[in-house]
């Protein structure tokens, strides 16, 4: 009963001064509390004198020095360990709105080695010698950066494209070519697909379908690249990919022969710290 007529004569003679400090003597606000704070009953905050009580699930949120603090739903993903989320999830496209084929896809007139090819696509070939030494062209448009923040990841790749080869006038020959998804510059998926030619001379073409990945790829940003190249050997032939490979014949044009890429990266999120 003592301590308690102290306290309130404590409290009462603080207040003449305009501050009240419990277990400190000097206190730095209206009411300065040193120590543990037991609070029962209801908590209301007068927000431009609106009494305010918040609602399940909000957290007090400072507005900065001189104003009073809000209640704000705090917009965290429930995560559960040890489960793959669609972290990252997005697709890119290599579409030239103009009437020209000029800047989209590849045109592919010439043809490496196809004793080359076994020693072409192996996983983790370098981009550039490919460019540079096997006659491989890179789909430009479809570079782009996507980032992972896990060191627990799995990355899913989806290219599609138009491949075409220009037999307009004469009966051509069937046409074998390869693709390559690359991440940061080494093949992570290849293909190798078979372009037959028809018994007539009608430009024929097919649509080309490729799944790739990689796990665990190291935390931080990443590019993702498409390059292809042609392994038959036909001067008179030209394989367009992504794009046509003929304006003599009308039945594609460049919208229809686009190539597309998505990129998707699942992650075992690994920051689990108690938010109270």
């Amino acid at each position: 009963m003592k301590t308690t007529i102290n306290l309130i004569l404590f409290l009462i003679a603080s207040t003449l001064h305009g501050q009240v400090g419990v277990m400190t003597e000097k206190p730095q606000a209206a009411l300065d509390v040193n120590g543990d704070f037991n609070k029962k009953g209801k908590l209301f905050l007068d927000n431009d004198n609106i009494l305010s009580p918040g609602k399940t699930g909000q957290v007090l949120v400072s507005r900065g020095p001189g104003v009073s603090p809000t209640w704000k739903a705090l917009k965290v993903p429930d995560y559960e360990q040890y489960k793959y989320y669609l972290i990252f999830n997005d697709s890119f496209r290599d579409f030239n709105t103009a009437s020209s084929n000029s800047g989209q896809g590849v045109s592919l007139g010439t043809a490496t080695s196809p004793a080359t090819i076994s020693t072409d696509l192996v996983k983790g070939a370098d981009i550039t010698n490919l460019i540079n030494n096997k006659g491989f062209k890179e789909i430009t448009g479809l570079a782009n950066p996507f980032v992972v923040n896990s060191s627990e990841s799995k990355v899913y790749l989806q290219f599609e494209t138009v491949v075409q080869q220009n037999n307009t006038t004469t009966l051509g020959s069937n046409q074998m070519y390869a693709c390559g998804i690359f991440i940061d510059n080494k093949l992570q998926s290849a293909r190798l697909n078979t372009l037959f030619t028809s018994t007539t001379a009608e430009s024929t073409f097919l649509t080309h379908n490729q799944i790739g990945g990689a796990s665990n790829l190291a935390k931080g940003q990443h590019t993702v690249r498409v390059a292809c190249t042609r392994y038959t050997t036909d001067n008179n032939v030209v394989l367009g990919i992504g794009v046509p490979s003929t304006t003599a014949v009308n039945n594609l044009n460049n919208f229809m022969t686009q190539a597309s890429l998505k990129v998707d990266v699942y992650e075992v999120p690994q920051n689990f710290t108690d938010i109270f």
